[in-house]
């Protein structure tokens, strides 16, 4: 179990899309400050990840589905 912070996969897809953090900040109501604070972080509210997963058009939830399969052999429903 070896995944990468929530905050490194958001910065990545950030990336990934072309997007500045300055569009990211601004669509997420907050400074870029703040926003480069997001990238560095570990875990986030539920909430919070769900508006990025909106902002960003990806399930950043479907890391932790797979993390959780890998760890207790779960089959999840996806």
């Amino acid at each position: 179990m070896n995944m990468e912070s929530i905050g490194e996969l958001i910065r990545l897809r950030l990336k990934e899309d072309g997007h500045s953090v300055s569009w990211f900040a601004r669509k997420l109501s907050c400074t870029r400050a703040n926003a480069y604070k997001i990238f560095k972080k570990d875990n986030l509210d539920i909430l919070l990840l769900l508006r990025i997963s909106q902002i960003l058009n990806h399930d950043f939830f479907s890391y932790f589905s797979e993390e959780l399969e890998e760890w207790s052999g779960l089959s999840l429903i996806h």
